[in-house]
C-alpha cells in the first residue's frame, strides 16, 4: 500500500517540545466560523465566487480592509494602492521581482526573519545587514550605510524589515523613530518594504503607527496578512503601496493570466468579517498568546541559568533569549534536543556572523503547562 502523503508542513517529533515552529496552536484557529463563512459566501456570490477574481483583490475584502485601515491607522489607502496576495511571502515575492534586479542592493535589519532571507537570495540580491538595538533600527548607522552605498555607484534599492513586534526579538522599532526613517527613506529614494504580519497581536498596548501610515505614498510597501490572526492555510494578505507599484503588479502577466490572488478564500474571508466574528477571534488569540508568553518568560527566568537575558515582545510570536558572550546556541542545540526541547539559533536570522550566543523560542503552538516545560528542559540542558 503506498503511505499516505503529508498534508501539513510541520513534522512532530515525539517527546520533544519543539519551539522552533512559530505555528499556531490548532485548538485555536476558527474551524466553525471559518465554516459558517464558507456557506456565507457561497450563499452570496454564487458562481462568482468561483471565477477568475478581480486583478486587485474581491471589492467585498478591500472594502472591509480600507475601513478597518482607516479606522485604526489614520490612513485610509485607496483602491489604486490596495492588492490583495498569498500571504507575506508571495507578496515579498512580488514586489522583490517588480523593484529588483539580480545583483541590486537590498537593505536587511539584523536581526530579521530568516526564511524572507531565503527569498531574497532567490533573486541574487547583494544583502547588507542594517544593525539594530533595543529600539529598533539604528538610523545613524542606516543612514551611513545608505550614503555610502551611495557613493560606490550601487545604491540599495530597498530595506526590508519587521518593525512592529519583530520576528525574530519581539521588539518593536521605536516610535520617534519611525517618522525618521521614512523620512530618510524618502530622500534617498529608498523603498521600505515593511512585514507587518504581527500587527493585530499587541499584548500590552496598541501596535505602534505603521511606517505606511506615516509615510507618503510609494515611499512604503507594507505587507499584511491573515496568517497570524485568522490561519496560515489561508494564503491570504494584503499589499498597500503607491500606485504605480500596485498598478505594475495588478498589470503583469500572473494576474493578467489568472485574476486575482485566491479569490474564493479572500470571499470566505470577507464574509467571516463582515458576519462579525474577526475581532472576537482576535481577541481570544491575544488573551491566549498573552498568557503563553508570560508563562514562558516567567518559567525562562525561573530555569535559565545566571547571565541569560530574556527578552518579553509586547506582541507576536517569539521569545528572544541571549545567552552568556561565548555561549554557542548551535552547538548547544543537539543537548537540548537530547533533553526534550529544540529553538532556533540565533544565527540564522543575522547574515553576518552575529547572533551566535542567542535562541529563538515560538510560544504559539503549545498550552502553557507545556511551555513551562520546555523552559525547564531547556534550562537543564544549558546548565549542562
Amino acid at each position: 500500500m503506498q503511505a499516505e502523503l503529508p498534508m501539513i508542513q510541520m513534522v512532530r517529533r515525539p517527546g520533544l517540545i519543539d519551539l522552533a515552529w512559530g505555528h499556531p496552536d490548532p485548538e485555536l484557529l476558527p474551524v466553525a466560523a471559518l465554516h459558517r463563512a464558507g456557506t456565507a459566501a457561497l450563499n452570496a456570490y454564487g458562481p462568482d465566487m468561483l471565477q477568475y477574481g478581480h486583478p486587485n483583490g474581491p471589492g467585498p475584502l478591500v472594502s472591509y480592509l480600507a475601513d478597518r485601515i482607516a479606522q485604526r491607522e489614520g490612513r485610509r489607502p485607496s483602491p489604486d494602492e490596495f492588492l490583495v496576495t498569498g500571504g507575506i511571502s508571495i507578496g515579498l515575492e512580488l514586489v522583490l521581482r517588480q523593484v529588483a534586479q539580480p545583483g541590486d542592493v537590498v537593505l536587511v535589519e539584523s536581526p530579521t526573519y530568516h526564511l524572507a532571507l531565503r527569498i531574497m537570495r532567490d533573486h541574487g540580491l547583494t544583502l547588507i545587514p542594517a544593525p539594530t538595538d533595543e529600539g529598533g533600527l539604528r538610523l545613524d548607522v542606516l543612514a551611513e550605510i545608505v550614503a555610502a552605498q551611495h557613493r560606490s555607484g550601487y545604491p540599495a534599492r530597498a530595506l526590508y524589515l519587521v518593525p512592529t513586534f519583530n520576528n525574530p526579538t519581539g521588539r518593536s522599532l521605536a516610535a520617534e523613530r519611525r517618522p525618521a526613517l521614512v523620512a530618510l527613506a524618502q530622500e534617498a529614494g529608498l523603498l521600505i518594504i515593511e512585514d507587518d504580519v504581527y500587527r493585530e497581536l499587541a499584548y500590552d498596548a496598541p501596535a505602534p503607527p505603521s511606517l505606511w501610515s506615516l509615510a507618503a505614498p510609494g515611499v512604503v510597501a507594507r505587507l499584511g496578512a491573515f496568517s497570524k490572526s485568522l490561519a496560515p492555510g489561508l494564503r491570504l494578505g494584503w499589499l498597500n503601496a503607491g500606485p504605480e507599484l500596485v498598478n505594475a503588479l495588478s498589470n503583469g502577466g500572473l494576474l493578467d493570466s489568472g485574476g486575482g490572488l485566491n479569490h474564493y478564500t479572500a470571499l470566505v474571508v470577507a464574509a467571516l468579517c463582515q458576519a462579525g466574528d474577526y475581532d472576537p477571534h482576535v481577541a481570544h488569540l491575544i488573551a491566549a498568546y498573552r498568557a503563553r508568553r508570560d508563562t514562558l518568560v516567567a518559567a525562562l527566568a525561573e530555569h535559565l541559568p545566571g547571565g541569560c537575558r530574556v527578552s518579553a515582545p509586547g506582541g507576536g510570536f517569539f521569545v528572544w533569549v541571549e545567552l552568556p558572550e561565548g555561549a554557542e546556541s548551535a552547538a548547544l542545540l543537539p543537548a537540548a534536543e537530547a533533553a526534550g526541547v529544540a529553538y532556533i539559533p540565533g544565527q540564522r536570522f543575522h547574515l553576518d556572523k552575529r547572533g551566535r550566543n542567542a535562541l529563538r523560542l515560538a510560544f504559539s503552538l503549545y498550552p502553557p503547562e507545556q511551555l513551562a516545560e520546555g523552559a525547564r528542559r531547556l534550562g537543564a540542558a544549558l546548565r549542562g
